[in-house]
């Protein structure tokens, strides 16, 4: 019987040796060309090109912690999981941060990937911080049954 194996690394998202990865995305209601480019989604357009969120846009409004599969553009991924982690008001919740884990490891299951990293969903824009928000992911993880490895990875910011 297979299992979950998590790791917790600080570094780049997108430097991670996996399958996918889960972009923190918004509920999709404003369009992706009017945001400015942020945190993971700023790297993701920087990298990885528009073709991501060209994807994303055709599939409408994005109810609160759900998730959508796109191609991964440029990046050497199979695919891009957004995530709607953050709220009409731009923040994260606990809800809003556990339904984006556990509907990111479904659809992850759904598409046969194995391997996929995780940013710390609603920690940086959302505002939920970063120990709370790992907290949080962790036991959605370990309680997902997602049979594979999930890395969460710390983003270090300067001079930390």
């Amino acid at each position: 019987m297979s299992q979950t194996t998590i790791r917790i690394v600080e570094g780049d998202l997108l430097a991670q040796p996996v399958e996918v990865i889960v972009n923190a995305w918004n509920r999709n209601i404003i369009p992706w060309w009017l945001l400015l480019p942020q945190g993971v989604s700023g790297a993701i357009k920087r990298q990885g090109g528009y073709a991501p969120f060209r994807a994303l846009a055709r599939h409408g409004a994005i109810p609160l912690g759900g998730a959508v599969h796109t191609t991964a553009g440029r990046l050497p991924f199979r695919g891009i999981i957004h995530v709607a982690g953050i709220n009409l008001f731009w923040f994260a919740t606990e809800k809003s941060i556990r339904l984006s884990v556990r509907s990111a490891l479904k659809l992850a299951t759904e598409k046969g990937y194995r391997t996929i990293a995780f940013p710390l969903i609603g920690a940086g824009t959302g505002g939920a911080g970063r120990e709370k928000t790992l907290m949080l992911m962790q036991e959605e993880i370990g309680q997902s049954g997602f049979e594979g490895e999930v890395v969460i990875v710390v983003f270090k910011r300067r001079g930390e």
